[in-house]
């Protein structure tokens, strides 16, 4: 996972193993279609880190603001799509 902290920061990892968890609750609630999960993960991740980096930032301008949510987007994305691959390579291991 070395070539996941060159693009996910590091305070923000833990989000991935977040978001594996919650991914194998939503699949044992049965009122989640499959198909939604990776969605559900994302909207999560990037609520999830959205509240990080806003947290941890001074909005001054409009630019500051800017970069945050965009920070927040990408990396929240970025954890959910982090989670959504272990899960794959724990299925294709256990194939």
């Amino acid at each position: 996972m070395d070539y996941l902290e060159g693009f996910i920061k590091p305070e923000l990892m833990a989000l991935v193993p977040v978001l594996y968890a919650a991914g194998i609750g939503l699949k044992k609630a049965q009122w989640v279609q499959d198909n939604r999960i990776p969605l559900l993960l994302g909207a999560l991740g990037v609520v999830l880190a959205l509240v990080y980096v806003l947290a941890g930032c001074e909005l001054c301008t409009w630019k500051t603001v800017l970069m945050a949510v965009f920070t927040g987007v990408t990396q929240g994305i970025l954890c959910a799509g982090a989670s959504v691959y272990i899960n794959q390579l724990v299925k294709q291991k256990e194939k």
